[in-house]
């Protein structure tokens, strides 16, 4: 493969395309904020959400999104999810049968709780049946582009799709593995970022590390609950996808969510937190969209649902965790 298309130039789109550079002819990395794109393209770095990482010779920056996708033969999503579905749609024009599309967007559609891969195959679908993969992981977006190891997984029910993508972006500093359960992939790329702001409420209120082992333990049994549910498979939510991230985004101070949790303990508001913040923390709508999906279900995520009370009826994080632990008692 020779040419990589990257549609979302935030801190996550912008280290992939730093990474998978040297494994790419032509790299050519969409973003949204035309301003920001010149600067880009003159300066060489990212200073909105990247400012540390200077972008190779071969990433070609552009904020024309027919343009940056045009004839490529992988397209890597990287957009917010609620900006999935307006993005697809305006990039059908351009789309091809030929092309492999991965989504390494976490998060879920409020509204249709729809994981961005059936977005994107119902909105890609009105033209052909698209061949997509979903891209996850323990990854921090500052050190992936900074060449530190990293480990991620590419799902499909496609196998050789995973295979060409793991063996494309595969190199020194990224490995891939292949899994065949999207569903348990996006479920746990999307869940664990409500764990995470549970995490930052527990740092931010002075909380020690037992309550983080429960708290990701705890967490995690609820998003393996979901992904079942859901038709995912429990071993997925055991490996990167899962527990790697789940542990990576609840303890790493990098994290946007753990950081909106953090500031919740600490006594500020929803609305102060997000009006400070210019990258978006996906935790906060996923928490709305994952109560949804528990309820349609017929799942219980005890974590989640104080996270929601916390964050949409202004719950206080105290009282949250004291009706967390005041619980009925159960087997584990």
């Amino acid at each position: 493969m020779k040419d990589l298309s990257v549609i979302g130039g935030g801190s996550w789109g912008t280290a992939l395309a730093i990474v998978l550079a040297p494994r790419f002819e032509r790299v050519r990395l969409w973003v949204y904020e035309q301003d920001l794109a010149e600067r880009m393209r003159t300066t060489r770095r990212n200073d909105v959400y990247l400012p540390d990482s200077t972008l190779p010779a071969n990433i070609e920056v552009s904020s024309d999104v027919h343009a940056s996708a045009l004839g490529a033969e992988v397209v890597l999503g990287v957009m917010p999810s609620h900006h999935a579905r307006p993005i697809y749609t305006q990039l059908l024009p351009v789309l091809q049968p030929d092309m492999l599309f991965v989504s390494a967007t976490k998060g879920l559609e409020n509204g249709s709780l729809d994981r961005v891969s059936e977005v994107m195959r119902e909105v890609i679908g009105v033209q052909f049946t698209p061949r997509v993969g979903v891209l996850s992981g323990p990854t921090f977006a500052k050190e992936v582009a900074r060449g530190e190891p990293a480990a991620i997984v590419i799902a499909s029910h496609d196998a050789e799709l995973a295979r060409a993508i793991q063996h494309a972006f595969s190199g020194p500093t990224l490995r891939l593995y292949t899994n065949n359960d999207p569903v348990g992939v996006e479920i746990g790329a999307s869940l664990k970022n409500v764990i995470a702001i549970a995490a930052g409420v527990c740092a931010g209120l002075g909380l020690g590390a037992n309550t983080m082992a429960a708290l990701i333990t705890r967490g995690l049994a609820e998003i393996t609950r979901l992904a079942i549910a859901a038709g995912g498979e429990a071993r997925t939510l055991s490996g990167l996808a899962g527990l790697g991230d789940l542990v990576l985004t609840c303890n790493g101070e990098l994290s946007r969510n753990r950081t909106v949790g953090f500031q919740l303990g600490q006594g500020r508001t929803l609305d102060e937190i997000l009006g400070g913040m210019r990258m978006v923390a996906e935790g906060v709508q996923t928490t709305y969209a994952a109560m949804d999906l528990a309820a349609r279900l017929g799942v219980e995520l005890p974590i989640t649902r104080q996270m929601y009370a916390i964050l949409r009826e202004g719950k206080s994080p105290r009282e949250g965790l004291r009706d967390l632990m005041d619980r009925s008692l159960k087997e584990e």
